[in-house]
């Protein structure tokens, strides 16, 4: 198995079409909640974005976007079903950690939902480490956040 994985921002269709099947398993994971969240969901200003091809098709993607200045936001992670325990996720989460390393980035955080297990077990088995809720997830009883610290090389 062949994994390529191309550095791209947020106008590629395929990201975008990945993005569309994320928002529908969220909508359903988050029910009620899933408004609040969308709102921090959305990708018109990701200038930095992951895609994993197996075979030159398209099967997860990952994100990041500045939090504040030294620290970036890992957002919209996603593998699709048929991929999934591959160990693609943790391509692209590796790939995006370099991205963000040589951009000069020191830390890199997460959100995710607490019950998204797989989610849970990649950033936890990839050295992340769990911190309060950062804004504007605070009181969001369905969230848990990571943070990493990670070194620039510039």
């Amino acid at each position: 198995m062949d994994i390529n994985l191309i550095r791209t921002n947020s106008s590629n269709p395929d990201f975008q079409s990945f993005v569309r099947m994320l928002d529908a398993e969220l909508k359903e994971y988050n029910g009620e909640d899933n408004t609040f969240y969308a709102q921090f969901n959305k990708i018109e200003k990701l200038f930095n974005v992951v895609i994993a091809y197996i075979d030159k098709k398209p099967v997860g993607c990952g994100a990041f976007k500045e939090y504040s200045p030294g620290t970036a936001e890992i957002k919209r992670m996603y593998v699709n079903n048929d991929a999934r325990g591959k160990g693609i996720g943790k391509k692209i989460l590796d790939e995006l950690e370099s991205w963000a390393e040589e951009l000069n980035y020191k830390n890199v955080i997460m959100e995710t939902g607490k019950f998204l297990t797989a989610a849970v077990t990649l950033y936890s088995n990839s050295g992340y480490e769990i911190i309060p809720n950062y804004e504007p997830y605070t009181n969001a009883e369905r969230s848990i956040c990571f943070r990493k610290e990670i070194r620039a090389t510039k």
